[in-house]
């Protein structure tokens, strides 16, 4: 079934859809990318479907290819929900530079300062520190308790604060701000330093300081497992069966939460990005904040071209120019967020499948199409 689907949508070919004020014509970057996702879903182990919405200036465009359902035979849609996996630190991380910009939160505030309850060790590190990766906080989402307790119980997680007692007792993986290593225990532990700042739930500082603002109305990280429709089903492999449906397996607004747990669209994530680049949510003291980046840091999964890592955001060179943003995989969907230094220019890719190693080099580059489609003059 999942081969008579994609060979159907290979020989429709992939779709392009204009949702400017007026219509543009179809640039050959444009083109590109659009035989770009015709080739990685038609790549062995690669995604039923791939969707990227590429804004330049005014002008939007939404490029499809292969299939959203399997089950239904539709194709991927920009208003469509998805799970947008490790892209959610990118939304804490603006939520939190917000009530920096504000004066209710420091760079400089410590865990010791603000979350006293959390292991004495690791007092000693900051905000900064957490939104660049660079607070030697083990991963909890590497704890082989955290992954037993997801077994056990995928449909109901534990309140967020007990996501950082699966690694409580260990230590740090390195002094706090000498060294940079990716971790989800980060941005769990930033978000929980919004709560306190704040006196109120970090969704609701996310909804007040990033969602509305931005008018991100089909964004939201609910607690359950089930996603509005219509939305992106994501898939897992299941060889030599049909591919496994994973999208509602697990309520990873509770498993993941500030550092994976949120819901939403290809159009609102190219909102999204575009607002938090263009300095809308934050002054240009905070943003200057932001951009001190450490070469040769990646995102998780590695982002297009040669990556680099600055506070909740990454930098992005490839052939075609520079774009700043932030990548994310989980179960059933790998994601890519990006945009230009002043966010007129922007792109968010999406495929249902977690990456693999088999399909990360198509998979590197078609992202690296959609930046150049993004970037291109006409």
């Amino acid at each position: 079934m999942r081969l008579a689907l994609i060979l159907a949508a290979a020989v429709v070919g992939a779709t392009t859809t204009a949702t400017a004020s007026a219509a543009s014509p179809v640039s050959k970057t444009d083109r590109a990318l659009d035989r770009a996702l015709r080739g990685l879903v038609g790549t062995t182990d690669g995604p039923p479907g791939a969707i990227a919405v590429i804004q330049r200036g005014d002008r939007r465009r939404v490029h499809a290819a292969g299939i959203a359902d399997l089950e239904a035979g539709t194709p991927p849609q920009g208003r469509a929900q998805m799970r947008i996996a490790s892209v959610a630190k990118a939304f804490s991380a603006a939520t939190a530079l917000a009530l920096v910009d504000q004066g209710v939160l420091n760079l400089e505030d410590t865990i010791g300062e603000r979350l006293p309850e959390l292991p004495a060790q690791w007092h000693s590190v900051t905000l900064r520190q957490l939104l660049g990766h660079t607070s030697g906080l083990p991963d909890f989402s590497k704890s082989p308790a955290f992954r037993a307790a997801v077994t056990a119980s995928p449909t109901v997680a534990p309140p967020p604060r007990d996501l950082l007692a699966f690694v409580a007792e260990q230590p740090l993986e390195f002094p706090p701000g000498s060294s940079y290593e990716y971790s989800n225990s980060d941005n769990i532990a930033a978000a929980l330093m919004i709560e306190a700042a704040t006196g109120s739930r970090y969704e609701s500082a996310l909804h007040d300081k990033v969602l509305e603002p931005l008018g991100l109305h089909q964004t939201s990280m609910p607690q359950g497992t089930l996603l509005p429709n219509p939305f992106i089903h994501g898939y897992g492999p299941n060889p030599p069966g049909e591919p496994d449906d994973l999208s509602q397996f697990v309520a990873f607004g509770g498993w993941a939460w500030a550092s994976g747990g949120i819901l939403s669209t290809p159009g609102n994530l190219n909102g999204f990005v575009r607002g938090y680049l263009d300095g809308g949510l934050f002054g240009q003291d905070v943003r200057g904040e932001q951009f001190a980046l450490i070469d040769g840091a990646s995102s998780e999964p590695r982002g297009p071209g040669q990556n680099a890592a600055g506070l909740g955001i990454f930098r992005y060179r490839t052939r075609c120019g520079t774009v700043f943003g932030h990548t994310g995989n989980t179960s059933g969907y790998t994601q890519l967020i990006a945009a230009n230094r002043r966010g007129r220019r922007s792109l968010t890719f999406t495929i249902n499948i977690q990456a693999t190693d088999e399909i990360l080099p198509e998979l590197r580059k078609a992202q690296v199409r959609a930046v150049c489609a993004a970037l291109a003059r006409r």
